[in-house]
């Protein structure tokens, strides 16, 4: 989030009960340094009042036309800003946005601006549902603004569930850092990130796994698809909440993460290899329970396929492929090895031993091994070694791999 600082973004609010999430939203953008200024129409009023906006954002909030001091600030705030979101877009909203309508100020601004929009539809299914609104949403997509949402989930109190639902306020923000970015150096790229464990069965309860949490992986998606990447993330069982944006294909075994790669693959211009699959699974699975009275279990197992490996015949002319080494001995001369075996052109490795970088921790200390030298980075949060890996794949990106 340090890297959209310093940006400019008008948050519009229109009159729905969801308004209630566009403070969080608003929250969450200034924390990150960006200067917000909320407008709200006088519907979005009724709902959530504009101290609350100016509280969380410390600009005063624009509310009408005819407010003392704002003249000619729909055009001032179209020309200057770099992005207008509004969420909630209501049914009323996007129809007179569509028909070019200037009413109030958000519309004004919406027809005397040249930023990009990012739309945020929330209503009732049924008016989601209406060819009018559908027709609306169309037309306004045609002229190039960004339309997120809505999603199927409760609805106002008595409505049940339905499409009509606004997104969630984590969604929004990661929808606008990657607008924001969108110098967009990986627009229409394809990437292929892993991530977690894998899990193989020991018998119908028990399984065979590691520690791995995911969250490196699951990092390296989200920052992916911030830089504007199409991005699908082949995740075995992790705790994490899916990345906005980012299709996630789940798996349990590395077999089938194995056939989740090697489907995904032929498109890809980048792979990210960041998931520990197991390398050994049981050569033959009980196929009952086994009991703690019947005494001591002897297994025998069998290494697992080489997913990393096995990818050589099937990647994209061009493609960047990255390989992690996660080693308990001397990682940079594992990660080297990898590197020439796998005809890798990244490999990051890190020490599992090394305290607050192994698994099942926030953080991580990792060293980038190319063909051409080693580069240890500091201990990051995992985020933040996500963009660091990112930026050193950007290069080779821009050079055809």
């Amino acid at each position: 989030m340090s890297r959209i600082a310093g940006r400019h973004v008008v948050l519009g609010v229109s009159g729905g009960v969801a308004a209630y999430k566009s403070c969080v939203v608003a929250r969450r953008l200034t924390e990150a340094g960006v200067a917000v200024e909320a407008v709200l129409t006088a519907a979005a009023a009724e709902f959530v009042g504009p101290v609350t906006f100016e509280a969380l954002t410390g600009h005063p909030v624009i509310t009408s036309l005819w407010q003392s001091g704002r003249a000619l600030d729909h055009v001032r705030l179209g020309r200057d800003t770099d992005l207008v979101v509004v969420a909630p877009a209501t049914a009323h909203l996007i129809a007179r946005a569509a028909q070019g309508m200037a009413d109030d100020f958000l519309t004004a601004l919406l027809l005397a601006g040249r930023a990009p929009v990012l739309l945020c539809p929330a209503m009732n299914d049924r008016m989601y549902a209406h060819p009018e609104t559908q027709a609306n949403l169309a037309l306004l997509r045609s002229r190039g603004v960004e339309v997120l949402g809505p999603v199927t989930g409760a609805l106002a109190h008595g409505e049940g569930e339905g499409p009509g639902r606004m997104v969630e306020p984590e969604e929004i923000v990661g929808a606008v850092e990657r607008l924001l970015r969108s110098a967009a150096p990986w627009a229409g790229r394809r990437v292929l990130v892993t991530a977690g464990p894998t899990r193989e069965a020991l018998d119908p309860v028990r399984v065979l796994t590691n520690r791995s949490s995911g969250r490196m992986g699951y990092a390296l998606a989200r920052a992916a698809w911030l830089r504007g990447a199409d991005v699908t993330l082949v995740s075995g069982p992790v705790t994490l909440p899916p990345p906005p944006g980012v299709a996630v294909v789940s798996v349990q075994t590395t077999e089938q993460m194995a056939a989740a790669v090697a489907e995904a693959l032929p498109l890809a211009d980048l792979l990210l290899m960041a998931a520990a699959p197991a390398d050994y699974r049981p050569s033959a699975p009980l196929e009952k329970k086994a009991r703690r009275g019947e005494g001591a279990m002897k297994l025998e197992l069998e290494p697992t396929a080489d997913i990393l490996a096995g990818t050589a015949a099937r990647r994209k002319k061009g493609a960047v492929i990255v390989g992690f080494a996660l080693e308990t001995g001397d990682a940079v001369a594992g990660a080297q090895a990898k590197l020439k075996a796998k005809q890798l052109d990244l490999v990051v490795a890190n020490d599992a031993t090394e305290p607050g970088a192994g698994p099942e921790v926030p953080t991580n200390r990792v060293t980038i091994v190319s063909r051409t030298g080693v580069e240890p980075l500091p201990l990051l949060e995992k985020e933040e070694a996500a963009e660091a890996i990112l930026d050193r794949v950007q290069v080779l990106l821009s050079k055809g791999g």
